[in-house]
């Protein structure tokens, strides 16, 4: 070992002559611990509830949807368009025409996000372990039928028991709205609830506060859209890894050009997934200033050691010790001490995160998707966390030494 990490780590767990430096030098250290748990469990609970909306988000949302660059629907024809079933990456390929509407079920209104969807769609239903209550139909010989989301369907009272249809209306996309009699001005149509699900946010277009599938005839209808789509939704084969998912996704987009976009599922869901990752590099830095905050105790445990130990200064400057060397040796010392609080906070982080992991020790209040509080540890959020800690500690450690020594 060199000589200044070797005085330094001496220094460590060597006995003040004044107690009270040992007292901080141990509260630094075990305040760097605390701060580095933290860091890692709150890391790891923020992966946990990510992976869920992320899982979430991929069963309800295909893995690709195709919408116009401009305007809000277009007709799917084209070799592109006919050639897609036939893909050996697709697995299912079906038309959407999804829009705002206005409803009405025994005399209760409230606006809805309808998302009309093919008969690809009703067959495979993707949907299917989103059923509350109700059966998974959207069309019952002639009659179509419709798909509550769980939000709509509590602000509304529906129950699929019951025989109350529900009310469409959309403004007509021709005409003059009149102000004396707005309602000749809308397109309307009656369907009747079939089922309820329990949809969870904004994946492919629904929203939490209301949404309603519809067979696609009637959101043509009511639209007056004849043949039109405002999205075609891809579905992928399972065994396709990330990399053939891109390479597909990127030809894609260069067979259809500029008047379409394709969307991975980043891109349908770019705000939810946006302010997951701002509101953990938010955490991130609120705790590291933290951890900053509690370093101070090395700033101050090290500054009265320099003063401590004058007279070893002395000696070794008169054994030939140079300047930067005394400074090596003080620089060390302070990082040791958050160093040392840091390993402990990882062990204790990792360790209590595994054990919420795999035993979920800590419930979660009230009903959610999961009983206790998800974690998932990784690597990642580790080696920030340890270079972010460490990173401190070293400066800490350089203030009163370039100050005093």
């Amino acid at each position: 070992m060199k000589l200044a990490p070797r005085i330094a780590f001496r220094y460590l767990f060597a006995r003040k002559s004044h107690n009270v430096i040992n007292i901080i030098s141990a509260i630094g250290a075990a305040g760097m611990a605390v701060g580095t748990a933290a860091l890692i469990l709150i890391l790891s609970v923020y992966n946990g509830f990510d992976g869920i909306i992320r899982d979430n988000l991929s069963t309800e949302g295909p893995a690709l949807l195709i919408a116009p660059s401009a305007g809000r629907t277009f007709v799917p024809e084209g070799e592109v368009f006919e050639a897609l079933s036939s893909a050996p990456e697709v697995s299912s390929v079906c038309n959407i025409l999804a829009d705002n509407v206005f409803v009405d079920y025994e005399g209760r209104q409230s606006l809805a996000f309808a998302k009309g969807v093919d008969s690809r769609f009703e067959e495979e239903n993707p949907l299917a372990g989103k059923l509350v209550s109700g059966e998974w139909s959207l069309h019952k010989g002639e009659l179509e039928m419709a798909a509550v989301g769980s939000a709509l369907a509590y602000k509304l009272g529906v129950n699929p028991r019951f025989t109350s249809p529900i009310r469409i209306y959309y403004p007509a996309r021709k005409g003059v709205i009149s102000p004396s009699n707005p309602l000749a001005s809308l397109r309307s149509a009656t369907i009747y609830p079939s089922c309820t699900l329990d949809l969870y946010t904004s994946a492919s277009g629904y929203d939490s506060e209301g949404v309603l599938i519809v067979p696609i005839e009637t959101m043509r209808t009511i639209t007056d859209s004849p043949g039109e789509v405002s999205g075609v939704e891809i579905r992928l084969n399972d065994n396709l890894s990330k990399r053939e998912i891109r390479r597909f996704t990127n030809k894609l987009r260069a067979e259809l050009g500029s008047g379409f976009t394709v969307k991975d599922r980043y891109m349908q869901h770019e705000a939810i997934y946006k302010m997951m990752s701002w509101e953990k590099t938010a955490i991130f830095l609120i705790l590291f200033f933290i951890v900053g905050i509690i370093a101070l105790n090395i700033y101050g445990s090290l500054s009265m050691l320099i003063i401590e130990k004058q007279e070893d200064v002395a000696t070794l400057k008169a054994m030939g010790a140079s300047d930067a060397l005394v400074k090596r040796i003080f620089v060390l010392e302070g990082w040791f001490i958050s160093l040392l609080g840091m390993a402990a906070g990882l062990a204790a982080g990792i360790a209590i995160a595994l054990l919420q992991q795999h035993f979920g020790f800590v419930k979660m209040p009230g009903s959610f998707l999961v009983n206790a509080y998800p974690v998932a540890v990784r690597l990642k959020d580790i080696l920030l966390t340890a270079g972010g800690v460490s990173l401190i500690g070293f400066l800490i450690a350089l203030a009163p030494v370039a100050r005093r020594a």
